[in-house]
């Protein structure tokens, strides 16, 4: 499969992959007032070494840092990291970057790919429809307002278990339409 190497085609996928599946679905709680409010910054990186990303992924922190304004970032990797292992072990350096930078309790990368698959579960589950994204995509959120949202929001711990059954009432033409955009 080719992929988009356009940045506008790319991050309206992603938009369009948030609104629908993110918000739509209500799997995040926390997505939809961030994207209302115009305060997620989408960015679209063109790395090809693992080198490359953690420059990018370095320049977006320190993009949120002297931007308070805005919450949060998605750095979408449409060319680097297709392959789920490589992006899951790609996730270590990320922990490792943020402690480097002394940006540890500062920001916090959640993690986003095409074929995301959790420990112990078979690739088709329904779950792993959680974190599946139209690319690989780096989450950087702010640490504060995760905090924020966490002391305030009911029963938290019990959004991935509503979240899977969620997914699990969706038949398969609305699985398929909200995940690949009717696509085929």
């Amino acid at each position: 499969m080719q992929r988009k190497t356009h940045s506008n085609e790319i991050v309206s996928e992603v938009i369009r992959w948030l609104d629908e599946a993110v918000i739509g679905l209500h799997l995040c709680p926390f997505a939809k007032t961030p994207r209302q409010s115009d305060k997620i910054r989408f960015e679209v990186s063109n790395a090809q070494t693992d080198e490359d990303l953690l420059t990018d992924l370095a320049d977006q922190c320190l993009y949120l840092a002297d931007q308070p304004s805005i919450e949060t970032t998605l750095l979408i990797i449409p060319v680097h990291l297709q392959l789920f292992d490589d992006f899951n072990q790609f996730l270590a350096l990320t922990e490792e970057l943020l402690e480097r930078m002394n940006w540890s309790g500062v920001f916090q990368v959640a993690s986003f790919h095409p074929n995301y698959q959790f420990a112990n579960t078979s690739y088709n589950d329904r779950e792993n429809w959680t974190n599946r994204a139209p690319y690989p995509i780096l989450h950087v959120i702010r640490e504060s307002s995760l905090s924020r949202v966490v002391e305030t929001y009911p029963d938290i711990e019990r959004i991935p278990l509503r979240n899977i059954d969620r997914l699990n009432q969706l038949d398969s033409t609305a699985m398929k339409r909200i995940f690949s955009g009717g696509k085929n």
